[in-house]
């Protein structure tokens, strides 16, 4: 399924979906995201949450929880208190269902079906709606890193090596400069005639003074 995510513009709010997470760590807790948005905001509704899980192999779904106004029930032996709503607070009209999954063991991978039982109250009459959305849940005993992850470190590390060969460069391009020119200054000292002491030409004293 999509997460959802909230944002205030110019005092209303509104909400985007992004991918959410598939992949629980054995042990460690997860957040199992359902979110259904209202196409339109300014029109009041309620919404009760219902959450059915199916074990991997089997056929059959059980009602394992449900949230109606401030009231979350946990309804399986297997999930009592493990699981935790983190869904919309406050208001009947949900738009968050999201259940959090403390410890979670190997015997929590499945299908999760989560469904919203939504009422809008329009002007003239009452609209029904019901909306359904599943999340596969793998468990596994590490957390796999995520290919942009990967992908990004590598370019961490290809990014640095090529600022360092670039910095090589220019030490070695300054140093080749400051070399030719000590050089030119050497060759140029050299290239002066000595004048006598005793010498008071003033084509002697301009060569000097010239280098």
């Amino acid at each position: 399924i999509r997460e959802t995510l909230f944002y205030n513009i110019h005092g209303q709010t509104g909400c985007a979906e992004v991918d959410s997470m598939t992949e629980a760590v054995a042990g460690k807790g997860f957040l199992l995201v359902c979110i259904s948005c209202k196409r339109r905001e300014e029109v009041p509704g309620s919404a009760i949450v219902d959450w059915h899980y199916k074990a991997a192999g089997s056929d059959e779904f059980i009602h394992i929880f449900q949230y109606e106004y401030n009231n979350p029930i946990i309804l399986h032996e297997n999930f009592e208190g493990r699981l935790e709503w983190k869904g919309t607070m406050g208001t009947k009209d949900v738009q968050i269902g999201s259940v959090f999954i403390h410890n979670v063991t190997y015997n929590d991978t499945g299908t999760y079906l989560c469904t919203f039982h939504r009422t809008l109250y329009l002007p003239l009459n009452e609209e029904h709606v019901v909306i359904s959305k599943e999340v596969e849940l793998t468990v596994v005993e590490n957390a796999n890193p995520e290919l942009t992850a990967v992908i990004s470190e590598i370019m961490m590390y290809v990014l640095i090596a090529v600022l360092q060969l670039w910095m090589i460069g220019v030490l070695i391009y300054c140093y080749r400069k400051i070399y030719a020119e000590n050089e030119a200054r050497e060759t140029r000292k050299t290239s002066i005639p000595c004048c006598p002491l005793t010498s008071k030409s003033s084509n002697c004293f301009s060569l000097v003074n010239s280098a």
